[in-house]
Order: C-alpha cells, then structure tokens, then sequence
C-alpha cells in the first residue's frame, strides 16, 4: 500500500482541486455566463470525442496495464512500449475516424430540430477525439512508471484553469461564442500536449518498438487482452456518456445541459475512486503476476471501507445542502434537483466497492469484466430508452442507479466466488448508521436566510456528526492513521 498512500494523497489533492475548479467552471460560470443549450453543446462534443477516442485505442490501454510488467526494463527503454501504443493508437484512431464520418448522416438526421446547434460544429469533435485518445495513452504510460499524478494534475488544473479563462473572455465580450468553442477544445487538448513535453523532458520518449522481444505467446496474450479490452473500455466509456448522448437525442441539447450541471454533484463521490485506482491499478498488476493474494484482499478491503467513508460524508454533504444548491445556481436547473439524488446513490455503490474492477481486469479471468461492462451498457441503454420518455432527465438518472446496482452485484458475486475476496463486514452496517443518523440530525438544524451561512454551518455540522462516531469507532483504519497523524502534528506546533 505504500505507493498507493504516498501517491494517493497528492492525487487526492489535485483531484480535489480540480473538484473547486470544476465547480467554480460548472456551477458559478456556466450557469450565469451560458445558456443550457450552450452547455449542453460543450458536453455533447466532448461525450462524443471520449467515446470515439477510447475506441480509437483498440483495448490497448488495458494492455498496457495488464502486460507492461512482462516489458518493466528502464535500461532497455522498456523495448519500446511506448511507440508500440502509439501505433496501435494511430491505427486505431484511423478506424475511429471512418466510423464517425460514416455515422455522420445519422447524428445529423437525428439532432436535426432539438440539437441544431451541434450540427454546426459537428466536426470540431475529430481533433479532439485524437488528442483525447493521445492524453489516454501517455497517461496510461505515466501509470505503469508508477507516476499517476502527472495527468491527474494537468487533466484537473491546468485544463480546468484554462477554461475558466476562456469562459471569462467570453463573459468580458472579448471572443464570441465560435471562438469560445475553439478555445475550449484546445483547452481540452492541453493536457496531451503537457505529457507529451514531460515524457521529452524525463527522457521516456521511447518510440522504436522492440518487435524480437515479443515473442508468439506474449503477442497472442496481448491480442487476447487488447480484443477485450476493447470491449472493457468502450463500454465502459459508453456508459458514462450515454445518458447525456441519448438525452441530446431525445430530449435536446437545452435538457443535456440541465442534466450536465446537475449530474456534476452527483459525481463529486466518485473523485477518491478514481484516484486510487489509477495508482492502485498498477500495484495489482503486479501482485497477480506474483500471485499474491494477500496484497489484493488487503488492497480490496481497505479501500472499500475507507473510500465508502469518504464518499457517504460527500453524499451528506451534497444532499443536505440540496436546497442551498439551487439558491446558487438559476432556476432553470430545478428539473435536475432528483438528478442530483440518483446519480448520488448510483456512485455510491461503485465507490463502496472500491478497486474490485481493477482487481477483475488484472487476474486471469479479465474477460469476465468486458462481459459483464458489457452488460451494463445494454441495461444501461434500454433502461434509458424506457425512462427517459416518461421521466425526462430523472429518468437517465433513474437508469444508471438500476443498472449501476446490477453491474455491482454481479462484479461482488463473482470475486466472491472466483477468490473468496470480499471487503464487507460489520463495520460497514455501523457506517450506514452513522450517516442515516447524521442526516437526520442535521435536518433538525433550522434554515438561515443567508445560504452561505447555512452552508457552512450545516456542512460543518454533518461533519462533525459522521466524522467523529466514525472515528470513534475506527471505522477505517487508513483514516484514524491519518487524523493521529495531524493531529499529532498539530499538538507539536
């Protein structure tokens, strides 16, 4: 756990800086500076570059997880794994870019009343679907060099932070509302364009593979991986941008930006989980290659518990505040308010399970869990089809709570019966108390006619009411290490 702890934290911190960046470009600009069409625009054209661009990467980023330790040798340059990416990246992005002219009369026919506005920039997805499918193969390059925190940093700062500049040119009348997009799409490239620097500058810019080295075995795993780990990530990807694809398509670009705010809160729990397994990922790579399953159930276990907590004081949080959170943002949101509660939930149960994907993926039975993403993207978008005529936005997120729980079940049932790993236990009945009584209890706090004012008091409060009974009774183990040791700081000065 010692490279996960020590990368955890810093990735913790960019993460959550990135989570005030994000909230400061999402709740206090968009919602004042844009329209909902105009939001929903910028997060349409980026939902469908990240689709393209992780199936521009042919599984290979799975690969690059799973298989890098076979070419771990900084001496011989890692026999060049790193161009043998970018070529498969290259090819792939080849195929992508096929699929998504073909489709072109489609999107177009389809968004033509509710999102004409997308039409008209319908091709400024294709630049960055190649630099989002660039960033996903040098970050994942960072990752097995045990060095996840470069992208978190560039991908939660610096990428915010130029779209918050640019949001605020536009809102100074300095650019118009074409040259916004433009500058918001080379914002988004930043980030590829940074790793690629940093892979010059330390010298990890190894782009000539070494063919001889992979030998008939190795390559026939690495097709194996590579074939479903395209069905991994491309479902994967699929699930997290269908909604607000499908929305676009059902309900317009103005309804994709209700939900695109809206569905931001809900997501916040889902930052710690996203840090610890790009760090924790690696580590159990390579604890399967040594066949130590020890390391896994301790990875496992800790991780569920401690980043439950975390994510169940978020929810509090978020949800004690629901009426706070309109006072902020414009009345043209409230449609989102249930958004907000569902999709809450949903990530709530992807966090109180903490790595076990990354624990699936990385063992000998890697396939199961393209199977079972799979899966859930079917659910996923047949629930969608199903709700969202009858519920509108709600329904999107009704959908991904209802597929979310089945695709969780199923991912427990089978390390439960493959490995006998399982991270509950009574600890986590106590955990759920204590967060049901806090929420209460903070529900009996009176309302303050100034929302900042009740924000920090009822936040505070629910913090307190959750953070101190979990403490007490060492809920996690990880968490009480790191209050003694503020603590313990904080009585020496």
């Amino acid at each position: 756990m010692g490279i996960i702890q020590k990368q955890s934290i810093s990735g913790t911190i960019y993460s959550y800086i990135g989570v005030i960046l994000g909230f400061v470009i999402t709740v206090v600009l968009y919602t004042r500076i844009l329209t909902t069409e105009e939001i929903g625009l910028l997060r349409v054209i980026v939902s469908y570059a990240t689709l393209f661009a992780q199936f521009a990467g042919l599984g290979f980023s799975a690969v690059s997880v799973k298989m890098f330790p076979h070419f771990r040798d900084p001496e011989k340059k890692h026999h060049g794994f790193l161009g043998l990416s970018l070529i498969v990246g290259l090819v792939g992005f080849s195929i992508a870019l096929i699929v998504f002219l073909v489709l072109k009369p489609l999107v177009i026919d389809q968004s033509q009343d509710k999102s004409a506005l997308f039409n008209e920039y319908f091709y400024y997805v294709i630049p960055l679907i190649l630099f989002t499918l660039l960033f996903n193969v040098f970050d994942t390059y960072y990752r097995v060099l045990y060095n996840a925190v470069k992208g978190i940093f560039y991908k939660e700062i610096i990428q915010r932070g130029f779209v918050i500049i640019v949001i605020l040119l536009y809102y100074f009348q300095l650019i118009d509302f074409n040259w916004l997009v433009i500058l918001y799409i080379l914002a988004m490239i930043t980030p590829s364009i940074l790793l690629f620097g940093s892979l010059i500058r330390s010298k990890q810019l190894h782009l000539r593979p070494d063919f001889t080295f992979i030998s008939k075995g190795l390559r026939n795993e690495m097709i194996s991986v590579g074939f479903f780990g395209i069905l991994a990530s491309f479902s994967g990807v699929l699930v997290l941008n269908i909604d607000i694809l499908m929305i676009n398509d059902m309900l317009g670009l103005s309804a994709a930006g209700i939900y695109t705010v809206t569905f931001y809160f809900g997501t916040l729990i889902l930052v710690p989980l996203r840090t610890m397994g790009k760090i924790s990922s690696v580590v159990v790579a390579d604890a399967w290659k040594a066949n130590d399953l020890i390391t896994i159930k301790n990875i496992y276990k800790k991780s569920s518990i401690s980043l439950s907590v975390i994510g169940i004081l978020l929810f509090l949080g978020i949800w004690g505040n629901i009426d706070n959170i309109f006072h902020m943002i414009k009345p043209d949101f409230l449609p989102g308010k249930w958004v907000i509660f569902f999709i809450g939930i949903a990530n709530l149960l992807d966090i109180s399970l903490g790595v076990n994907p990354h624990i699936i993926v990385n063992s000998k039975y890697y396939r199961f869990l393209s199977y079972f993403l799979f899966g859930f993207a079917i659910v996923l978008v047949v629930s969608n089809l199903l709700l969202i005529p009858v519920y509108g936005i709600v329904g999107a997120a009704i959908a991904s709570l209802i597929s979310k729980f089945i695709y969780n079940l199923v991912k427990y049932l089978f390390l439960f019966s493959k490995f006998k790993l399982q991270p509950f236990d009574y600890k986590f009945l106590i955990l759920i108390v204590i967060g049901l009584s806090a929420y209460w209890i903070s529900t009996l706090i009176p309302s303050f006619s100034n929302y900042i004012v009740d924000i920090i008091i009822r936040s505070s409060a629910i913090t307190a009411l959750f953070m101190v009974p979990v403490y007490a009774f060492s809920i996690s183990d990880d968490i009480n290490q790191r209050i003694n040791h503020f603590l313990q700081k904080l009585m020496l000065h």
